[in-house]
């Protein structure tokens, strides 16, 4: 599992948008995004680098670190 900091994500609308990138990089993973935290946790099979890139495309400058 990898925890993504993404100060940028302020409302609803955000963490709908960032659940989206993830779910394009890899439809099999499973989130968890907390607004209030910035914070979305991932579980997936693919790089995070990818899911990262994803969530950067999507608007939102994203790191992460594995928990």
């Amino acid at each position: 599992m990898y925890e993504f900091d993404i100060p940028n994500m302020t409302c609803g609308h955000c963490a709908g948008t960032v659940k989206k990138a993830i779910e394009q990089a890899d439809p099999a993973a499973s989130s968890m995004i907390d607004v209030d935290t910035k914070k979305a946790k991932v579980e997936t099979t693919v790089s995070p680098e990818a899911i990262a890139a994803a969530i950067n495309d999507a608007g939102y400058p994203t790191t992460y670190k594995s928990v």
